[in-house]
């Protein structure tokens, strides 16, 4: 900026620290770690062990490798844990409090109830508009006034009119017998959760409601499906699958769920490597590379072991 602008350095670095006197705190930061010490300071925290940590330690908070900075700083690591939990309560992107809402609200195009033992399957019908056609039209056709020209006209639109709501209902038929499909092969789901989750194309549910594969992939888009155990996305229950020891499948979205759940419940003195994770799931009969696992687990916004270690 000063070389384009010909101004000094200097002068430069005063109107960015008037920029970040401004509101929200962390502004006009020129990295995170600058952006966080900026909140400290706008706190009166500079004495703080969480400015000496940021300022001092930073490469180390990123990797979090708590006894270094223990060490560093002549702390304990329960303090620099505290510490921590506090770092983490900033904010690292401070604009982000004047982004515009994007609050999306869902409404479900299917609802799924139970009704004893079976399952319910009906179709959201409140915002497709009712349509009919007006009978004013239906009495200029019959009027013998009118030219041939006229009533060919009035014919074609009434026609167009027809096949419009037509095209409607089929719409809405179709989606109704995607669902109940969908419902039929996901029984264990609306039973039991994602757990129960089975391997499901769209080229099955195509075969079944006599369709083509691409019009199932239009009528599920955007569309989501009330069920007991919640709201999904409908493309939410085609997912690839993994087969099992006993040759059943399993799907894809089930065996991510079941990892979330096995590093959930680790020792976080001890946590459990992507290996260990595949010979536990072996003990459950599923077969799973451990390429696969990291993947899942990088997906789940897990770290690796040697980060998720608490001393």
């Amino acid at each position: 900026m000063a070389g384009s602008t010909g101004l000094p350095t200097a002068n430069i670095l005063e109107v960015l620290k008037v920029v970040q006197s401004f509101d929200p705190p962390g502004v006009g930061a020129r990295d995170l770690r600058e952006c966080l010490l900026l909140q400290l300071e706008r706190s009166h925290e500079q004495d703080t062990l969480e400015y000496r940590i940021v300022s001092d330690f930073m490469e180390a908070l990123g990797k979090r490798r708590i006894p270094e900075i223990a060490r560093g700083t002549g702390t304990e690591v329960d303090e620099v844990q505290d510490a921590l939990e506090n770092i983490a309560r900033l904010e690292p992107r401070p604009g982000r409090a004047y982004l515009a809402d994007n609050d999306q609200y869902i409404l479900p195009e299917v609802f799924v109830s139970r009704s004893g033992d079976e399952f319910v399957v009906s179709t959201n019908n409140d915002h497709i508009p009712h349509l009919r056609i007006s009978n004013a039209y239906k009495d200029l056709m019959s009027q013998g006034g009118n030219s041939s020209e006229v009533r060919n006209y009035i014919r074609e639109k009434i026609r167009a009119g027809k096949f419009l709501i037509k095209s409607l209902h089929q719409r809405q038929q179709t989606i109704l017998n995607i669902a109940r499909e969908i419902v039929n092969r996901q029984r264990d789901f609306m039973e039991k959760g994602v757990s129960a989750l089975k391997p499901l194309t769209m080229v099955q549910i195509a075969e079944v409601v006599g369709v083509h594969e691409t019009t199932v992939s239009r009528a599920v888009s955007g569309k989501y499906m009330q069920t007991p155990q919640g709201v999904f996305e409908m493309k939410y229950f085609f997912t690839a699958g993994i087969q099992t020891a006993n040759g059943d499948g399993m799907s894809n979205t089930s065996v991510k769920d079941m990892i979330e759940e096995i590093f959930k419940n680790e020792n976080s003195a001890k946590p459990l490597s992507d290996q260990e994770v595949v010979r536990m799931l072996q003990e459950k009969g599923i077969v799973i590379a451990r390429r696969t696992v990291a993947k899942y687990r990088t997906e789940l916004n897990i770290l690796p072991s040697n980060l998720r270690k608490v001393y």
